[in-house]
């Protein structure tokens, strides 16, 4: 299913909006650009690719924000989306985000998961302490 152009535009554009500011280290109102976006999203937003990466970016934004359940439960919306459990981006943060909720044998899953879909290169530019947690699993 694809969005009608202006909704898409109007979409395209709060992320990008969202995005400057995440890079700006202004969380808050990133999350209130994502969230605006998303508003617009028709319902069952878990139909639309579109929502797949309105609930990616709001995760990694709470995730840079430290707020561990907010995270998890946008990336979880993420992984319900289109292709969302093949997005080893997704999958990484959701372990990351259930490591740091204490959640440790979710997080493992969810980091296993990713690992077999992209290798130890996902895990390059993160704390080395995701990798730990299933380095003996693999």
């Amino acid at each position: 299913m694809e969005l009608d152009d202006k909704l898409y535009v109007r979409i395209s554009q709060l992320c990008k909006e969202g995005n400057a500011l995440t890079e700006k280290g202004q969380f808050i109102k990133a999350i209130e650009s994502y969230t605006a976006a998303l508003e617009l999203v028709p319902f069952p937003k878990n139909d639309w690719d579109t929502s797949t990466w309105i609930y990616t970016a709001l995760g990694d934004t709470y995730f840079h924000n430290d707020d561990y359940e907010m995270a998890k439960s946008n990336f979880y919306n993420a992984l319900n989306c289109p292709d969302g459990v093949s997005n080893p981006f997704i999958l990484l943060r959701l372990g990351q985000s259930l490591f740091e909720c204490e959640e440790l044998d979710k997080a493992k899953e969810y980091l296993l998961r990713a690992f077999m879909l992209e290798g130890y290169k996902i895990f390059f530019s993160e704390d080395d302490k995701y990798f730990e947690l299933i380095k003996d699993m693999i």
